[in-house]
């Protein structure tokens, strides 16, 4: 009696660590992407009291069984990086020396990444089992719908202030968040998770029709933000779904045998309709601002002359290259970009600059080369985990890890014309995601082998781990 009292202690405490770390995605987003101090201060405050928490379950387990992905030490060894920088000394005229062009802008975004990366190591651990895995899944379709209703609604009602209530005077808020680009990309990281698990038939029954019409409204929320770059980050994760939807394996079974179109008719049907669909609604709410969005830079009616790419970006990213050529192997800090763009910039110096709007022009210029290849690393590693993890029999966790990659997929190309994963929420969700497809492919590739054996309920435990594991017991010799 008194182990199985253990073990649901030990349920309910996973659990609680499980919400609590779904509050802090929810929370991320709707204090405006936690770029503020005070945000900021919340999440990581969220994040000690998950490992207080954590630290409560291993002392009732008796024992420590950690998870730590392949995938984390690029993160590791990025921050990794950032600390390095931000080791400062003084010389003999008493001026200070580091590789940081500003160390305490460096020791504040390391700070952040290690947050984020403590993060990635909760999420692996405890959303590994396939009920938790699934739970997730309805959880980010369900909040995902929601956050696209709130945003159209506060949309068309708009009064200048973030939830009706508080004031701001920022030029372009779409949702909760200052810039429209965000909220695109954060949208366009859960846009195809409903639509690969329709793909897949992860769900079933009218659970597709509620799937179907969040997918719907996630879009429709994004395209009327007017994201460029979110617009066409959403139709590279389309051609993403599509594509790999060709890899996924054939289903046995009378199911299969019942169906009337190939597999790959009936999933681009699905695709061709939601997408068809979403031009319907495009037309309702109108498309003249879209398409105007998408053909020229400045708003319809808008008195200011067109944009071209060099006023916009292109001046940032000739200065950003100058200051790469003079910092190629470390960079100049993690976080310090600002600092150093005004040295380096060709410009009167008139208007700051915090950002390259390209974040892996900025990754090779805060951290030189070596962060470019941690950054590729970490990239290749997620894609060959997105590759098995769409191999797998078992249809949700296919339509998860398909529709988990396809989210990364698709902030990766929004990235080469915005920073979105300079926002903490947006860094945060993109790295779950990330979680969800290392753990998915990880658990295919271990029980794989000549024969893609369907996974069985049990096939994700938190105390498989992938890298190391750890037992703590009280007492141990």
């Amino acid at each position: 009696m008194s182990a199985r009292a253990n073990d649901n202690n030990a349920g309910h405490m996973s659990k609680t660590i499980s919400i609590g770390f779904l509050f802090a995605v929810v929370f991320a987003a709707l204090a405006h992407g936690a770029v503020e101090p005070w945000s900021v201060f919340v999440f990581e405050g969220i994040v000690v009291v998950l490992l207080m928490l954590w630290s409560v379950k291993v002392m009732a387990d008796k024992r420590l069984t950690l998870d730590i992905p392949v995938t984390a030490l690029p993160i590791a060894a990025l921050a990794g990086v950032g600390l390095v920088q931000s080791v400062a000394f003084a010389d003999s005229s008493g001026r200070w020396l580091s590789l940081s062009k500003n160390v305490g802008f460096t020791r504040a975004a390391v700070t952040v990444l290690i947050f984020l990366l403590i993060c990635y190591v909760i999420a692996s651990n405890f959303f590994s089992s396939r009920e938790r895995l699934a739970m997730l899944g309805h959880f980010l379709v369900m909040y995902g719908m929601t956050m696209a209703l709130f945003a159209l609604i506060q949309h068309f009602t708009w009064n200048g202030r973030f939830y009706w209530l508080r004031p701001t005077e920022v030029t372009s808020p779409f949702g909760p968040f200052a810039n429209h680009n965000h909220f695109a990309g954060y949208m366009e990281l859960l846009i195809p998770i409903p639509v690969a698990l329709i793909i897949t038939r992860g769900i079933r029954g009218e659970m597709r029709i509620l799937y179907g019409f969040a997918a719907i409204m996630m879009c429709l929320a994004a395209l009327s933000s007017l994201s460029r770059g979110g617009i066409i980050s959403i139709a590279a994760s389309m051609i993403f779904l599509a594509f790999m939807s060709v890899r996924l394996p054939k289903r046995q079974g009378a199911t299969a045998r019942k169906r009337r179109l190939p597999a790959f008719a009936s999933r681009a049907a699905v695709v061709t309709a939601i997408v068809l669909v979403i031009a319907a609604g495009i037309f309702w709410i109108g498309a003249d601002p879209v398409i105007n969005r998408v053909i020229q830079s400045q708003p319809a009616g808008s008195s200011v002359n067109r944009e071209t790419f060099f006023s916009s970006r292109g001046w940032v990213w000739r200065d950003t290259f100058t200051m790469i050529r003079a910092n190629p192997i470390l960079g100049v800090g993690l976080g310090a970009y600002e600092t150093a763009f005004s040295i380096y910039t060709q410009s009167d110096g008139s208007l700051r600059v915090p950002q390259a709007h390209n974040d892996f022009l900025q990754v090779v210029a805060d951290c030189g080369i070596v962060g470019g290849l941690i950054g590729l690393w970490f990239i290749v590693l997620v894609f060959r985990r997105v590759g098995s993890g769409t191999r797998s029999r078992d249809p949700l966790l296919a339509g998860l890890a398909l529709g988990s990659g396809a989210g990364v997929f698709a902030m990766l190309v929004h990235s080469v014309f915005d920073f979105n994963l300079q926002v903490p929420s947006n860094a945060l969700l993109f790295l779950l995601l990330s979680a969800v497809v290392t753990q998915i492919g990880a658990a295919v590739r271990d029980k794989e082998g000549s024969a893609l054996p369907s996974l069985s309920r049990n096939a994700f435990q938190p105390e498989t781990a992938r890298v190391s594991s750890v037992s703590v017991a009280r007492g141990a010799s």
